[in-house]
């Protein structure tokens, strides 16, 4: 009887130990929470990308198609006067850049943890702290006897 009770602070480190690693450890509950709202961050990424190559693809789209629109854009850019008309000529590439906004990059953060040798240290203490609590109790009890 008298060993079987010590092996109860084994089970509460072991128990300790699971409850830690459970929530907080590097697979837990809170590492997992965490790396669930990174995705739903970078799927709103996603999709603001998906949406400003959707308004360039339109922009692309409508610049070579639609000659008044080329006209509109190549004014606003600082070429050619009101009485000058616009040629395209296919194939000679484009010369100057054009500025745009391409979105920007987002950096996942990592997630918050404990590590797994700290919640082993806890779980090592909470067991011996058991294990000398009943042991105390042993003890005192031999010598009230």
């Amino acid at each position: 009887m008298r060993v079987t009770k010590y092996l109860v602070g084994i089970w509460i480190a072991v128990v300790v130990y699971t409850i830690f690693s459970f929530l907080s450890g590097p697979k837990g509950m809170s590492a997992y929470n965490f790396l669930l709202n990174e995705r739903e961050i970078q799927k709103e990424y996603i999709n603001e990308l998906n949406i400003l190559n959707e308004e360039l693809e339109k922009t692309k789209n409508s610049l070579l198609f639609d000659h008044d629109t080329m006209l509109v854009e190549a004014r606003q850019l600082g070429f050619g006067q009101e009485d000058e008309r616009f040629v395209r000529i296919v194939g000679l590439g484009n010369k100057k850049s054009i500025p745009s906004s391409f979105g920007h990059v987002y950096i996942a953060q990592k997630p918050d943890f404990v590590s797994d040798l700290s919640i082993k240290i806890a779980a090592l203490i909470a067991g011996i702290l058991v294990f000398a609590f009943l042991f105390m109790l042993e003890t005192i009890d031999r010598r009230t006897r």
